[in-house]
């Protein structure tokens, strides 16, 4: 009788262990799907010079000199994305920024591309701070591992996120909510790996201009623009 007793009782208090990891897991979601949507964004300190010009005509290959003569991350205005995306490509963030890397930063300036075309990607960098610009998407961050200077932006389907970054032996680290990571970027000779967390990597190579295509695609996005301002 004890016996059964036991059993049932052991029954009793896996079922309620479950219920209660999956009523846990349940606020999780509904938590982030919450902030996911409706979050507001944060106060948004782009300066908008970024925008008056076509940054698809910028020559990526001449870096900026990071020898201190000029401005500092601090003294240039976090950047944001416009909205749910930009429709031409911005001016780099910190070309006026010459403070050198930080300790353990590695240096991976420049606009990226892989063999097939279809990842490109922007990276400006001075001091601990980062400029990541691709997929109509500005990620403007520090890599000191917090959330409160990670990139605060918003993701493919213009939801809001939040992402730590860290570098880890010359790896730049994303962390999703500081939780788990996401993604990784590093250097292997001269060109630039970006690493999905299920291990696929895509090789990139440097390229001093955007593809035609993208240029093309910003003239005719402002074309399209001054002439609805004009009407």
């Amino acid at each position: 009788m004890s016996v059964d007793g036991d059993v049932a009782s052991g029954s009793v208090s896996l079922k309620g262990l479950l219920l209660g990891l999956g009523g846990l897991l349940l606020i999780l979601i509904v938590g982030l799907l919450i902030y996911a949507f409706l979050a507001p964004r944060p106060v948004d300190t782009t300066d908008p010079a970024i925008f008056h010009q076509d940054g698809a005509t910028v020559n990526y290959c001449d870096l900026p000199e990071l020898n201190g003569t000029g401005k500092t991350a601090n003294d240039i205005p976090k950047a944001y994305t416009p909205g749910c995306g930009y429709s031409r490509t911005p001016l780099p963030v910190l070309a006026a920024c010459t403070e050198p890397l930080a300790e353990g930063v590695v240096d991976m300036r420049g606009l990226w591309q892989s063999a097939s075309g279809e990842h490109l990607e922007r990276i400006e960098q001075c001091g601990n701070r980062v400029v990541v610009t691709a997929f109509k998407v500005i990620h403007d961050f520090r890599v000191d591992g917090t959330l409160k200077n990670g990139a605060r932006d918003v993701g493919a389907v213009c939801n809001n996120f939040n992402t730590a970054i860290h570098f880890d032996n010359g790896v730049m680290v994303f962390r999703l909510f500081d939780l788990f990571d996401t993604v990784t970027r590093s250097m292997r000779g001269d060109e630039m790996v970006f690493a999905l967390f299920n291990g696929t990597e895509i090789p990139t190579k440097r390229i001093c201009h955007y593809p035609d295509a993208v240029a093309g695609k910003d003239a005719e996005n402002e074309s399209d623009q001054e002439h609805l301002n004009g009407h």
